[in-house]
């Protein structure tokens, strides 16, 4: 799969929607009337929360969300609708009597100092659950994977959360469940439940200790209990624990930085079905959905997680990342160039490293951002030095380009020329060193241009090794 997420996949998100709202400001003095800061509002901004924040972050990984919820009809009604039209989400919103669920807070710096919640304790009649199962089961053909984010605000009542699941079940999709509550009754049969450590303990019923084996313990009874096909356990620091039938997996956080949790389950429910509407395994989207993760909780409240922002987290964090092989580059490809990152690229066998490689290396580098040096394999170096070449196997040459600091990647090539990874690659500077002829440069017809560097006299990996020899 050459993209990290497939494009434009359908998700079908349900359940409470709400607008949060930020005031941001600083603080210079303390409140003469009571022992509070005075904060000095500079910027009011209004966001996507709740199952809309989800709806959002699947928009922004170039996946197609369907929103369906309800909202009051009132001002933050009308600014929630607004938003989500301006961030192209296609949504269908019933009107009730109620207010529309809305938070603020009160940000100093990226400090958040207190959070007013307006909302009304509220059940929707037969009418609207209705409607809404309805329009859910018109939409239920068009969508592989579905979400119910259930903040405990009146959508996801026991009637819907179950005809749901039995909709869900009967034609073979996926129901992701974020939950809510102390009883998971009303959850019983969904695909999938994600909770964090705080609900993981609510349905336990006793405060769960975040260790893998306490995790494994209470997981796997609630699996059962509630007759679930999976499990997500997201734990803050520890990362998260994926509960497969009888296997059990931890994957350790991707988290570097914590300023602020707000929506990050939402982010990783929304990338969890992302990636699994991509056909994506479902231990791989669980990768994919920690990562995401970790990047969202470094931001300042509720924020989307980008594509981009993903695509370029998990190359980054990827092992042994600077050497590739020609067959597994297409996903690094990708990433950099819709980083807009300038690719220069040079090849060679690069048997014996001298300094006339040194400075020919350190200047093709000068030549854009990123670096990528194709290495002939043993087999290909063989076959244009002689038999008794390469002195050093590819891992090693390899090893030895890698560390350093001027080189981004070197990709091991089979073929005697580089010419279909040039191809592959596509690069915005092509480097030869030598005295080529331009039009005699294999592989320039793709790259943007093409320049030759000049060897310095007297080195090379052919003379250095007769001299060696004698």
């Amino acid at each position: 799969m050459n993209e990290l997420l497939s494009m434009n996949n359908k998700v079908l998100v349900v359940g409470d929607v709400m607008l949060d709202i930020y005031y941001k400001g600083k603080v210079d003095r303390i409140s003469p009337e009571a022992p509070v800061p005075i904060v000095s509002v500079t910027e009011a901004i209004n966001k996507l929360g709740g199952a809309a924040n989800v709806a959002n972050n699947i928009a922004k990984l170039n996946s197609i969300p369907k929103l369906i919820g309800f909202c009051g009809n009132d001002i933050n009604g009308k600014i929630l609708k607004d938003l989500l039209n301006e961030n192209h989400i296609n949504f269908s919103l019933t009107e009730t009597t109620y207010q529309t669920i809305s938070k603020m807070r009160i940000i100093a710096g990226i400090q958040q100092l207190v959070r007013v919640d307006f909302e009304e304790k509220s059940t929707i009649n037969s009418l609207i659950e209705k409607k809404i199962l309805k329009e859910i089961e018109c939409q239920l053909n068009e969508n592989k994977v579905i979400i119910l984010s259930d903040y405990g605000k009146g959508f996801a009542s026991e009637n819907v959360c179950q005809r749901l699941i039995r909709m869900t079940n009967n034609n073979d999709k996926v129901l992701i469940i974020d939950p809510k509550g102390s009883s998971w009754d009303k959850y019983c049969g969904a695909t999938i439940v994600t909770p964090n450590l705080k609900e993981l303990s609510e349905v336990y019923g006793a405060k769960i200790d975040n260790t893998d084996y306490d995790i494994e313990k209470v997981g796997t009874e609630v699996l059962i209990k509630y007759n679930l096909k999976y499990l997500l356990v997201t734990r803050s620091e520890k990362g998260m624990t994926f509960f497969d039938k009888d296997k059990i997996f931890h994957i350790s956080t991707e988290a570097t930085e914590v300023f602020d949790v707000s929506g990050a389950g939402d982010t990783v429910v929304a990338t969890l079905a992302t990636a699994l509407a991509s056909s994506r395994p479902w231990i791989e989207a669980v990768k994919l959905a920690n990562k995401a993760a970790g990047i969202v909780v470094g931001k300042v409240g509720t924020e989307p997680i980008t594509y981009n922002e993903l695509e370029s987290s998990f190359f980054e964090l990827k092992e042994n990342r600077k050497i590739f092989n020609e067959d597994n580059i297409d996903e690094l490809i990708s990433s950099l160039k819709a980083r807009k990152k300038k690719i220069v690229f040079t090849n060679g066998c690069f048997d014996i490293i001298h300094k006339g490689h040194i400075k020919y290396l350190q200047q093709a580098k000068s030549m854009g951002d990123i670096l990528i040096v194709g290495l002939n394999s043993d087999s290909s170096v063989k076959r244009l030095k002689g038999e008794s070449r390469p002195i050093k196997d590819e891992a090693e040459r390899s090893l030895i380009l890698s560390v350093m600091e001027f080189i981004d990647y070197v990709v091991i090539f089979s073929m005697d020329t580089p010419y279909e990874l040039i191809k592959n690659i596509m690069p915005d500077t092509l480097v030869k060193g030598g005295d080529y002829d331009m039009v005699n440069v294999i592989g320039r017809e793709f790259a943007k241009e093409t320049v030759i560097v000049p060897f310095i006299e007297g080195y090379s990996s052919t003379s250095t090794i007769d001299k060696l020899s004698k």
